[in-house]
């Protein structure tokens, strides 16, 4: 599933945190290094869990680790 807007900094923080390797992030937060690679490639949108758990593995929020550039969301409208 295409990321549509979602970008990502794994690879800054994981240069950043002595130069993790992705097979290291990947056992750390229950995935393969596939799915680390098309998350930090931009290919793959992570779910909710995994990407607090990426954040958790360095440390950081989950704003430190990925931006959503897309059109904001409409409001819906108030109830009648």
């Amino acid at each position: 599933m295409p990321t549509e807007g979602l970008t990502n900094r794994i690879r800054r923080l994981r240069f950043d945190a002595g130069e993790m390797t992705q097979q290291e992030l990947a056992n750390r937060v229950g995935v393969t290094r596939q799915t680390i690679l098309a998350v930090e490639a931009g290919k793959y949108s992570p779910s909710l869990l995994l990407a607090f758990r990426i954040a958790g593995a360095f440390g950081v929020g989950l704003d430190e680790v990925f931006q959503y550039d897309g059109a904001p969301c409409q409001k819906a409208p108030p109830p009648r």
